[in-house]
Order: structure tokens, then sequence, then C-alpha cells
């Protein structure tokens, strides 16, 4: 089916240009009380595989990494982006972002809210994993700090992109919330 191809091309391409305007003006860095920021980045990525698949979900979350890894070689904000130049902690987790929430995504999508929630959630969480462990493994923090910003950064990471994610499928796919039923674009 050429048109669903087509389809997936443009999702991917879209969202991903969407994850480095994130990155590049900073919208996708939340501030924090902790001082470090919340991250929306991997939002996209999530999407991209709930919508469309996980080679579309996988292609976003390399072009997420390989852009996070360009901008940090270029335009490091702060000291610890050097850390991000390495691939093996700005590109490599980022590609299971996608796999994984569409994993979760398909294994409930008998439950369409549940499993966006889910999806959002886990998502996320492979990123804050995968990236903080590579960290550790490469010695370039100490496990307790890493520790420390999985549960002070990550976990409130998690929630939001799981209401983001629930939010903006929801509103595409016009899935019933409540009393409401996604966006009503026809009668405005």
């Amino acid at each position: 089916m050429p048109q669903n191809r087509t389809r997936k091309i443009v999702t991917a391409g879209v969202l991903a240009a969407i994850a480095c305007i994130l990155g590049l003006t900073h919208w996708g860095f939340i501030p924090w009380f902790s001082g470090a920021s919340l991250t929306i980045m991997a939002v996209p990525v999530i999407i991209g595989a709930v919508l469309e698949g996980p080679i579309v979900g996988i292609v976003i979350g390399l072009i997420f990494g390989l852009f996070s890894m360009l901008q940090a070689a270029i335009a490091p904000m702060g000291p610890s982006d050097v850390i991000f130049t390495n691939p093996f902690i700005a590109v490599l987790p980022r590609i299971f972002i996608g796999l994984f929430a569409w994993l979760v995504y398909k294994a409930l999508s008998k439950w369409q809210v549940p499993a966006l929630i889910t999806a959002g959630v886990v998502g996320s969480l492979t990123n804050t994993v995968l990236v903080l462990g590579m960290i550790g493994i490469f010695g370039l923090a100490p496990w307790a700090l890493i520790g420390t910003t999985a549960v002070v950064n990550g976990l409130p990471e998690a929630v939001l992109c799981a209401v983001l994610t629930l939010l903006i499928v929801a509103a595409w796919k016009r899935i019933a919330i409540g009393k409401h039923k996604g966006s009503n674009l026809e009668n405005n």
C-alpha cells in the first residue's frame, strides 16, 4: 500500500522535525525544582510509534538521538552536554523508545486509554533508564547520583510523557476520555 508507506514517512518526518524543534528552542525541557529539567523530547517518538508502528518510532528515535548528539557537539548548553557526544549515550537508547512504547501499546491496545498512558510511561522510562545506565556504564557519573536523577527527574518525566501522549493521541484518534471524545474539527 503506497498510501500507507507515504503516511508513515510523512508522520516520521513531521514528528522528527517536532523533536528537533523542541530541542533547538528548548521547549522540550521544562524547568524542574531539582535544577535540572524534565524533558518531553521522547513524546514525538512515542506518538510516532503508537500511531504508525515500531519502525516509525525507531526512525524518530534515531533522528532524536542523532540531533541530540549533534547539538551537544556543536552548541552545548552546559558542561554535562559533552557526555551526549557519545553515540552510545545520545543515540542508542533513543532507538529503543519507540520500540518499547509500541510493544506495550500493542499488548494493551484493547483498552486504549490505559494503553496510551502505559506507552507514554514505558517510552519515557526507556529513555531515562538506558541513557542513565549508559552514563553509569561509562563511569561518567556515580551510580548514587544516577539513581537520584532517575527518581527525581525520571518519574515526573514519565508522568508528563504519559499525560501528553494520552491527550495528543486521544485527540488525533478521537478516543473518548470521560465525557469527551477527541477533537471535533469538523464543527469549528
